[in-house]
């Protein structure tokens, strides 16, 4: 049988009540992990700061490599391990450098991970941070031809497939926001800005990245929430973004394909072979969703996943199968990789009626 391959999107910086926090979606994607050959999420689901976990089976695709993958523009070609450079924003304090560097270091000599040496930006980034008014949170990049050389030296010099993005954020966030946050209550108020930085290395060589922030240490708070607990473990939230990208795939297109020959077309993978996507029903106005809904592929949303945006399925004329939790988004999954509709396994089955020619 072919693999049955499923994609798991959670988007970044829209309050996801699963997901939304530090890696709290990464429960949702080992369990989907068991019940699929193959299963596609992106950073912002398996980032869990010092936490993380090891997925044989899954893929750690960028947001934006996401999109040109759903699109068909893009395919992915696993491999077993990336040489991964780090490129540190120059913005960061030495002794916040130096952390940065002692947590690449450990992923070196404690996780075997392969790392470059690393390059400092030759300007500040200087990273601004925007929440919009319907609670979306977003931001912007300075000094974006300062991060797109650092990474470019990395490729080019040290041979990097892979980029660690360490930035420094402002310290003055929304404290209210923050606040909500660490207790489980709020929006994530750096995940946008994360995600167009990791978008634009992305765009710009075709090449796995991801991205970690970096502040000066937190007050201590005793009352902080499970789902954000993991960013209050260390100094760093390095460790998760070097163990996803050191497998991450490599992008390829039909033309490099070609000049490759016929081994990596049978290890790579394209967007006609997605099987089914999962992901909050009110997040739906996503580019790799629209790309998909396009394609012979099960939409599954989940309701008690809410969000800060409202953009159902059935506002953009896509009719998905409509489950409660990820738990029942699973049985459907298990249903559809047998062959068997899920609504026959209802006690009710409607009869067949007759079409209006």
């Amino acid at each position: 049988m072919l693999p049955y391959t499923a994609i798991l999107i959670i988007p970044s910086g829209i309050g996801a009540s699963i997901g939304g926090y530090a890696g709290d979606a990464i429960p949702v994607a080992r369990v989907l992990s068991q019940v699929c050959e193959r299963l596609i999420t992106h950073p912002n689901v398996l980032n869990g700061a010092c936490l993380y976990w090891n997925f044989p089976n899954t893929l750690y695709v960028e947001g934006y490599g996401l999109d040109k993958f759903t699109a068909g523009d893009w395919g992915l070609y696993p491999v077993h391990q990336n040489k991964i450079g780090l490129l540190l924003d120059q913005g960061i304090e030495s002794e916040l450098q130096l952390r940065q560097l002692q947590a690449a270091d450990a992923a070196r000599g404690t996780l075997g991970l392969s790392l470059t040496d690393y390059v400092i930006t030759d300007a500040p980034l200087n990273i601004e941070l925007r929440i919009s008014e319907s609670g979306i949170s977003w931001g912007t990049i300075g000094n974006p031809d300062s991060l797109l050389r650092g990474a470019e030296v990395l490729i080019k010099k040290a041979g990097a497939t892979a980029i660690a993005v360490v930035t420094r954020f402002p310290d003055e966030i929304d404290s209210e926001v923050d606040k909500n946050y660490r207790l489980g209550q709020g929006i994530d108020p750096i995940a946008g800005a994360e995600a167009v930085i990791s978008h634009l290395v992305v765009r710009h060589f075709q090449i796995p990245c991801a991205h970690a922030p970096t502040f000066l240490p937190l007050p201590l708070e005793r009352n902080v929430s499970p789902r954000t607990a993991a960013e209050e473990l260390g100094h760093t939230f390095l460790p998760s973004v070097l163990v996803g990208l050191s497998h991450a795939p490599q992008f390829i297109t039909r033309k490099s394909l070609n000049k490759t020959g016929t081994i990596v077309d049978h290890l790579s993978i394209w967007a006609e072979q997605i099987n089914s996507v999962v992901l909050p029903a009110s997040a739906c106005g996503n580019s790799t969703l629209l790309n998909l809904s396009q394609k012979q592929c099960q939409i599954i949303t989940v309701e008690e996943n809410q969000t800060k945006i409202q953009v159902y399925p059935q506002l953009i004329g896509i009719e998905p199968i409509q489950v409660r939790s990820y738990l029942e988004a699973v049985g459907v999954i298990v249903a559809h990789k047998a062959g068997i509709d899920p609504l026959t396994l209802n006690p009710t089955i409607s009869s067949l009626q007759p079409m209006v020619i």
